[in-house]
Order: structure tokens, then sequence, then C-alpha cells
């Protein structure tokens, strides 16, 4: 049965260095347990102390559905797969907390005609103002897989045979649904996507304080990651991308890990990219799954800043040992067989952590591939190895196999 919702970033920024970051960095090098513990709760109190004083997040009751309609608003679908609970209260869809099974909504928004490229227009006020906010229309849960696989192909048939593109995205630690939600929407938004956009959301509790229990729900959602993806091959796709963004990173490197392994990989001809955003993954942990995939056709695209804050904070709470996301060896991971996405130099808006980058560079695709074609053009159509588009490095290239997918 398939339920109708009457309902009524992602990881959340920081506004400049913050105090916890400090302290952070002052602990580096405890000894002794005691002093670590403690150390860990000061950092996640005065991290959730001063993110809540400096970022606004949507109420509640953001996802209520509104029946007004705007000249210039621009319609987009997102197909959802969760492992949350559904949330029966106005205006929510999901909770937080875990699902003892893999669950799907299908959920139709419009964006604002006066949206900024890289901004999430959330309503002030259920149920939204299309004019001027990211509004819901229409939200529906999807009882079974089949219902699930059945919009999706529905979505693909839209598209022209060879074009059946799939982007799926998998957020990151402390975001709500309607964080996760609004932010796909807006890179696919801002990307001028035609791909189908499919949200896979994992019990996050958006809190601060809950990073344990996130980095648990992070890992109890491998398999069901891994389901997802194979329901997802199943369809009428002829491409697959994958896009993930901090603790999302070891869900999805995990379940690629255990597909790998099973011997149920995706199709390498149906493999579009597999970018990792600002990932939250121990080095070592990252080299060694790595080492598992050998030398793919389309290497893992990997965005680094080494200004990022928050995975400094996450650096001091996994003992010490630097995130992927941060990685200052740029030559290192593509000797791995990565490419990299330095961000380092680029600005970041409305983020003072500088960990959500990633989302600015949405409108930046098309630049991007024609900055590398044209060097590329320029060289014997060989891919240069380096590339600078603006504030942006990009290393590797020269790995790839055939021009950079969607």
């Amino acid at each position: 049965m398939n339920v109708r919702v009457g309902t009524s970033g992602g990881e959340r920024p920081g506004c400049a260095r913050t105090e916890a970051h400090r302290r952070a960095r002052s602990h580096r090098g405890a000894g002794p347990k005691a002093e670590r513990r403690a150390g860990l709760f000061l950092v996640l109190g005065i991290c959730a102390t001063v993110l809540a004083g400096c970022a606004s997040r949507p109420g509640p009751d953001v996802l209520i559905p509104s029946r007004v309609e705007a000249p210039g608003a621009v319609p987009r679908t997102i197909l959802v797969a969760t492992t949350r609970t559904r949330d029966p209260r106005p205006g929510t869809l999901f909770t937080g907390e875990r699902s003892d099974k893999l669950d799907f909504a299908t959920v139709t928004l419009t964006v604002p005609p006066t949206h900024k490229p890289g901004a999430i227009e959330y309503p002030k006020q259920a149920p939204g103002n299309p004019n001027t906010e990211m509004v819901v229309h229409e939200a529906v849960y999807r009882d079974t897989e089949a219902a699930f696989l059945d919009d999706l192909n529905a979505q693909l048939s839209r598209l022209p045979k060879g074009e059946r593109r799939v982007f799926v995205f998998v957020h990151g630690y402390n975001t709500q649904f309607s964080e996760a939600l609004l932010r796909l929407t807006q890179m696919a938004h801002d990307a001028n996507a035609t791909a189908v956009p499919i949200l896979f959301t994992w019990a996050s509790r958006g809190k601060t304080e809950d990073y344990v229990y996130d980095n648990n729900s992070a890992t109890a959602a491998r398999d069901s990651l891994e389901r997802t993806l194979t329901l997802v091959n199943q369809s009428k796709a002829d491409q697959v991308t994958i896009m993930a963004h901090s603790m999302g990173n070891w869900v999805t490197v995990e379940a690629l890990r255990q597909m790998k392994i099973a011997g149920t990989m995706l199709p390498p001809n149906r493999v579009g990219n597999v970018i990792l955003a600002a990932p939250d993954i121990d080095v070592d942990v990252f080299k060694s799954q790595l080492k598992r995939f050998g030398t793919p056709q389309r290497p893992f695209i990997v965005m680094v800043s080494h200004d990022d804050k928050a995975l400094g904070i996450s650096d001091f709470l996994a003992g010490n040992k630097q995130r992927l996301g941060n990685y200052s060896n740029d030559k290192d991971l593509v000797a791995l067989g990565a490419i990299v996405v330095d961000l380092t130099s680029m600005k970041s808006e409305g983020d003072g952590l500088n960990h959500g980058k990633f989302a600015q560079l949405a409108g930046l695709g098309p630049k991007i591939r024609d900055q590398v074609m044209n060097q590329a053009q320029s060289d014997g159509g060989k891919l240069p190895g380096t590339v600078s588009v603006g504030e942006i490095q990009i290393t590797g290239l020269s790995r790839a196999v055939g021009p950079p997918a969607e």
C-alpha cells in the first residue's frame, strides 16, 4: 500500500573557527583515557553550543505540502530510500531513529525563481512560499521495493535511451531528513541535471552531540545502501553516479566494498562517477578499502579541503588520525588511483567550518568539463594530469577513462 503523506545539508555549518576546534587541537596527544573522554564531551558540548548560536535550521514542519503554484518555480521529484523510521507528525516525514527495514518515499518539490546557487531557501513558516522558498507539493510513502522501482522507471522513461541517468546522494552526520532532502534538491537544480535524483538517507538524529549514535547508524545502513544500489541496477538506468558527503562516505565505501567482495558490483559500463565529498574516513582505512577495488574503470573522485575544521574535530575524536577529507597529500591519493578535487582555496559560502564546499560545485560542472576538454584538445586529446578551474585544483585526471560523467 502506498500512503500519501499529509505532512502539515546536510551537515550543519558553523560560523568561524570554533572554540571547540581550538580546544580539540590542544588535546592532541592526551594520554589518560579519562582526559580523552572528558575532551570528547567538551568538544561535543562546545560544538553544539557554538553551532546552535550561529546557523539556522529548518523547523519540524518544514515539509508541509503547499497547494500554491508560483510562476517560474521549477519542479523537482526526489526518490527516497531510507533506514529512518516514519514520523506521524505533520511536515516531518521521517525521524532520526533507526528502522529495522528499508523504507521508501517519493517527494515532489519546487525551487523558487529567486533561488541563489548553493543556497537552500528553507520555508520560514509552513507551508512555505513557493515564490521565494523551496516548498514540498506532494510526499508519498512507498511501501515496497517494487513501488520504489516503478517510480524510478517512470522517471527514467521520460529521458531518451542512452541518457537515462541516476544520481544517488548519501548525506553526512548531524543531518535532519528535511536538510538532506533539500540539499539534494539544491544540487540537482543548480547542476540543471536531467539525472533522476535518489536520496539515500540513514538514521542521523541531526544533533551535534549524537556523533557516536550517527556513526553507528551509518554502519548499520551499509546493507540497506547495498540493497538500494542493487534495485537501481535492476532499473532502466543507463548510468549511475553516487555522491556521498562526510560520514556518508563511510556508508558508501563500505557498501561498495561489500558488493565488490560479493561479486554484485554495478557493471563498469553503468557506473558514472563515485564522488566522495569531505569524506569522514580514516585515511588508513580508506587505503585498505581502495585496495579491494583495484583500479576501477572510473577512479573515485575525492573532494578535499585542507582547512576543513569539522574534520579537524573528527580527527581529534578519532584519536588524532587524519580524515580523508582534509588529507594534505593529494599526490598520495592519486597514486592510489583516485582523482583529487582540492577545494582548499575556494571560499566557503556561509560555512565557517569549510565542510560544505562541495554543494557550491553543483553549478560549475559544465565549466569544469569545458576547461578539462579544452586543455585535452590542446594536448593532442590527452587528459591533463592537473587542471585548475578558478580556485579549484583537480589532480589525477590522466587516470580517467573518457570524458567526465555528469
